[in-house]
């Protein structure tokens, strides 16, 4: 047979603003070990800064980085510079091919850094321990 009565749940109501607020923690409170693990020292908790530079770098990523840097430039050198447009088309696709791999090979060379490091502070912790 069907259960009859549901939990009851909790709705998120918005403000006069609009703006929906989440109650606060009502349960039971936190030990100090949750509590650690929630805030991240004790659990090794990763930013989602560090986690994007543990990645290796793509060429997608560095073809929309010298997009967007391409861009840039030639808005400058048209809106400010005044220069024209057509000589500024063929001197923005130069650039792009030189930017592509000068923005991934720079990358690499970051995250391979990266790596290095990481491994050498791991080597120095396993000693120590």
């Amino acid at each position: 047979m069907a259960q009859t009565k549901r939990k009851r749940r909790t709705k998120h109501r918005g403000n006069a603003m609009g703006v929906v607020e989440a109650r606060g923690r009502t349960g039971r409170k936190l030990t100090d070990q949750e509590r650690k693990a929630a805030s991240g020292k004790g659990a090794g908790k990763r930013s989602p800064r560090e986690d994007r530079f543990n990645k290796p770098p793509t060429w997608r990523g560095a073809i929309n980085r010298s997009l967007i840097a391409v861009v840039f430039f030639v808005a400058l050198l048209v809106l400010i510079f005044k220069q024209p447009a057509a000589q500024v088309l063929s001197l923005a696709a130069v650039l792009l091919v030189l930017y592509v791999p000068l923005s991934y090979y720079t990358d690499l060379w970051l995250y391979r850094r990266r790596l290095a490091k990481a491994e050498k502070a791991r080597a120095k912790a396993g000693k120590e321990a």
